[in-house]
């Protein structure tokens, strides 16, 4: 048996992260500068090799935590990527998870101590090996995501407007939605608060702010509907 081991290959396996935030200017993506070659100087998800003593969803936390700085985020294992060429200098595979975390609560002096910066998803530049594909591929499973669960807890700051969450919808799925269809879609779910707070930012009468329902929203992301919107 151990002769089995001895003989198998060895390929090494890393854990790349789409990070995903949404500010006033649209949804956004994390990425780094790569320092070491191959590619060294160019744009990069943000990832590292997975420990001998790590679970895979272990290893995608402690990438997290370590250039952001927050503990507690929404994360979902994507996709395994194994073409034998991704990586010229060795075999790896790597194992893909998308974030979504508030930019507002993200450790802006860990991201620039690693010269981390956020990019619009729209105009993200060239990335190195397959991370193209792979944010292709994660911006598909969030827009999916937005049909069959609640989206926007982990973007948006505690309270915010309608207004607000409209544009994240908007920003996810690329295109303008119909705003009175929206509201009673959302209204739908039963998952927001309304608060006795305005924003008085927005316009001259204000808009209301909302929160969602914690417990509500929790019970909704374990169960599949379909919103068409």
């Amino acid at each position: 048996m151990l002769n089995s081991y001895s003989s198998a290959d060895k390929v090494l396996l890393a854990v790349d992260c789409i990070i995903f935030g949404f500010d006033k200017e649209g949804l956004k993506i994390l990425l780094i500068k790569r320092d070491f070659e191959p590619e060294k100087g160019k744009w990069s998800l943000i990832g590292g090799f997975l420990k001998k003593d790590e679970k895979l969803d272990s290893a995608a936390i402690r990438i997290l935590d370590r250039y952001t700085g927050i503990h507690d985020i929404y994360m979902e294992q994507l996709h395994a990527y194994s073409d034998i060429d991704r990586d010229p200098v060795e075999r790896t595979i790597s194992v893909a998870y998308f974030a979504l975390i508030n930019i507002e609560n993200h450790n802006a002096e860990l991201i620039q101590n690693y010269e981390a910066q956020w990019f619009s998803v729209a105009n993200a530049p060239k990335l190195i090996f397959d991370h193209n594909s792979m944010l292709r591929h994660a911006i598909r499973r969030l827009r999916y995501r937005t049909s069959t669960k609640p989206v926007g807890f982990e973007l948006l700051p505690e309270k915010f407007t309608m207004r607000q969450l409209l544009e994240l919808y908007e920003a996810i799925l690329s295109k303008e939605l119909d705003k009175r269809n929206f509201i009673s879609k959302i209204n739908s779910l039963d998952i927001l608060i309304k608060l006795d707070e305005k924003d008085m930012m927005s316009s001259r009468k204000g808009s209301y702010l909302y929160a969602f329902d914690k417990e509500k929203y929790d019970a909704k992301l374990l169960n599949d509907f379909v919103l068409n919107l």
